[in-house]
């Protein structure tokens, strides 16, 4: 049974109730709908707490993709006690840890709007994050990048998404930045993450509602990865 994914359609969910449909072979607790973000696209996924009826919490140390249609699989603290199926729980994120993600998760794609190169990896955390450019004979300066950045967040501009098919996405191979990851494809559908007139790209990452909910961010370092490959890092700068 596949997990409604709330997330997608609203990141700011903090909790929601669900019911246990399974425990897995590797005791992961798999509802029937979640807020959870599953590990995936350079983003961590989410921590918390599984509230049982009779108030048990039951901590989530993160979230991944399990095997066949399990698409989000909350991963229990070592020495849990299990739910059993059919039980009613309420999912409850770590709110601050998720919010940080969504805020570097932003930023990244702002800093694809000022960085117009090809991405070869990525990384988002809590405290920091990173992207990888294929900068071929080009150079990149730190106070350039996050002067870029921060004046696209202040301009506090909407943050959206919407879907295309396969075939939309076959006919603007240029929305596709990252050189290393294809957009995952045969559900009929792509989600694009759309900054308009800044950034337009498939992601499937939470992500805020405004620029002006990142904050001020700081390129930290600029490391020299290869030949063409620079790696950014950027921190809040707070």
């Amino acid at each position: 049974m596949i997990t409604e994914e709330l997330f997608r359609a609203d990141s700011y969910l903090k909790e929601c109730e669900a019911t246990v449909t399974h425990v897995n072979g590797k005791g992961g607790i798999v509802l029937d709908r979640s807020i959870f973000y599953p590990t995936g696209g350079g983003q961590p996924g989410d921590s918390g707490v599984l509230v049982t009826r009779d108030g048990n919490e039951i901590a989530v140390v993160t979230t991944v993709k399990g095997d066949g249609d399990e698409n989000v699989v909350h991963v229990p603290a070592e020495g849990s006690a299990l739910p059993a199926p059919g039980d009613t729980v309420t999912a409850r994120i770590d709110w601050d840890r998720r919010y940080k993600h969504m805020r570097m998760h932003t930023g990244l794609h702002l800093m694809c709007a000022v960085v117009p190169h090809g991405v070869t990896g990525g990384k988002i955390g809590a405290d920091k994050s990173r992207l990888d450019f294929d900068i071929g004979e080009a150079t990149l300066d730190k106070d350039t990048i996050t002067d870029g950045i921060n004046a696209l967040a202040s301009e506090n501009h909407p943050v959206g998404a919407r879907w295309i098919s396969d075939e939309d996405l076959d006919s603007n191979p240029e929305l596709v930045r990252t050189m290393s990851v294809s957009p995952p494809r045969g559900s009929g559908k792509i989600r694009l993450l759309d900054i308009p007139d800044v950034d337009l790209q498939p992601c499937g990452g939470t992500h805020l509602a405004s620029t002006g909910e990142v904050g001020r961010i700081r390129v930290s370092k600029i490391e020299n990865k290869g030949k063409r490959n620079r790696r950014v890092n950027i921190v809040f700068d707070e």
